[in-house]
Parts: C-alpha cells; structure tokens; sequence
C-alpha cells in the first residue's frame, strides 16, 4: 500500500502539472489567434478555478507522501518483528462482508489532454483533474485505516522514565523466593507517575483483581489485550475508549506487590506473552 501511495501521488502531481502547463499554453494561443473577448475571459476564469484545485491538491499529496514514509518504517519494523507472524495484516477488516479480491491489474490512469479547442479541453483536464482527486481521496482513506490498525498495537512505553524490573518468564517470586512464572514486565517508578495506554482500544475492566490490584484491562481488537496492574489510582473506566498514550491510572503497589511499580501484560487471544515484542516496535520513538 504505501509503494501504490507513493507512486500514485507522483503521477498526479507530474499529470497535474502537465494539463495545467497545457492549458496555460493554449489560453495564449488563444489571445494571440482566434479567441473572443468572452472566450478569453472564459479561459482565464476557468483556468484559476484548475489552479485553485491543483493548489490543494499539492500539499494533499506531501502529507500523504510524509504518512506514507511513516508508515513503511513501521511496516519494517513490523516485519522484522517477533510479533509479525502471529498478526492478521494491518489495516484489514474482521467483517466478513468487506471481503474482496479480482485479477491483480495495473491501476488505470486518468486520461491525458486531448488536441481539442480550449473551452474542451479545459472541461476535459477538470474531469482528470477530478479523478486525481478521487484517486487520491482513497490513497488517504487507505493511508487513514493503516494509521488505525497501528495505532492498536501495544508497543508504546506504558510508564515514561520507569526502571525495568523482572522481566517476562520464569524467576524466583519476591514472597516465598521459590520459581515461578511472571505474566508481564515490571516498570519501577514512583507512586502517582501516569501509567499511559501503549495502544488505542476499550477499557474492557477497570477495578480491582487477585495479585494484580487495581488494574485496568484494554482490549485492542485483533485478540489483543493489554494490563495494567499494581496501580495507586485508576482513571479509565470500563467501557471508555482510550487513544495510544492517554493517561489511563497513576503507579502504585496494590496487590501483590513489594514495591510501587507497574505490572504489564499482553494477552494474544487470551496468552500472555513477552510485552517486550511489542515495545521493541516503537522502541526508538515511545510517541509514535
């Protein structure tokens, strides 16, 4: 998708600046040779209508340009990922009515400037000039649902300038010193530091829990699920949405706790698993 963006949006602009270019070369012929005072005046009007149009096309297409580069180094990333494989593609939709396929087609260009005189080809090149815009009105929604379904993955730091703690898998429990499984990560930091959602989603439970304390659940579709627990106060409540980074409770050490501290979990479809996969995929930029 972000190569098809790309490519897309230097076609329109070089398509684009192609017409209008035309366009300018026929009015002058046209005040030199055949045109009417009205003709003129037809043209020039017309003309700064088309110019208006490209003029908000163009920056149209540097955001798209600048979301696309942002979104092929997340894709990277993604890629070379320990999480990738277990992932439905980015961006695709759980309703089975929104299933589609076909041929795999080049995409169709829209046409170019035809030898006409100047009041057609000025309806011509606003039809063209119209179905860039169409064009590239999809290349921004496709753009938009690729930024959604990042925006879910839980890989933003859930507590800045925290410390790590015990790290997912087997140790030696805190209480009784014998071997067992931690679910999560522990991030050490002082009691009331915000504890920030690493993905947007639903607050799916908002209360207090055996070991955890006061906890917070999101679910972020996908069959993932994010923890947040030991918290000192809770802000999200169930049922809430919540964007990637909002404020959701504050670090505390209710529960089975030895110290204030967050407990951080992911759950894949109900099994907890290394949140450290999905941090290492915002790792260079906790904002993203």
């Amino acid at each position: 998708m972000a190569i098809a963006c790309t490519a897309a949006a230097s076609a329109i602009a070089l398509a684009t600046g192609t017409a209008i270019g035309i366009h300018w070369a026929e009015r002058e012929a046209a005040n030199r040779h055949t045109a009417t005072g009205a003709e003129r005046a037809y043209v020039v009007d017309e003309l700064g209508r088309l110019n208006a149009s490209v003029a908000q096309i163009e920056p149209r297409m540097a955001r798209l340009a600048d979301h696309v580069s942002e979104l092929r180094r997340l894709q990277a990333r993604l890629q070379a990922s320990k999480v990738a494989a277990r992932l439905a593609p980015l961006g695709a939709s759980a309703d089975p009515g929104s299933a589609a396929g076909g041929p795999a087609l080049p995409p169709r260009p829209c046409a170019g400037a035809r030898a006409e005189r100047v009041p057609a080809q000025i309806e011509s090149t606003r039809r063209e000039l119209d179905c860039m815009v169409r064009t590239l009105t999809r290349l921004e929604q496709e753009a938009i649902t690729q930024a959604v379904a990042w925006a879910a993955l839980p890989g933003r730091s859930p507590v800045d300038g925290a410390r790590p703690g015990s790290p997912f898998g087997n140790r030696l429990d805190p209480f009784d010193h014998r071997l067992s499984f931690h679910s999560g990560i522990d991030l050490a930091a002082p009691t009331g530091t915000p504890i920030l959602a690493t993905a947007g989603g639903r607050v799916s439970f908002s209360g207090q829990k055996a070991g955890y304390g006061n906890m917070i659940e999101i679910a972020h579709g996908n069959n993932l699920v994010t923890r947040y627990g030991h918290a000192s106060r809770l802000i999200a409540r169930e049922g809430d949405l919540v964007l990637p980074r909002q404020h959701i409770a504050d670090v505390g050490s209710t529960g089975r706790s030895t110290g204030p501290h967050l407990h951080f979990e992911v759950l894949e479809g109900g099994e907890q698993i290394d949140p450290a996969n999905y941090l290492s995929l915002f790792a260079a930029n906790s904002h993203d």
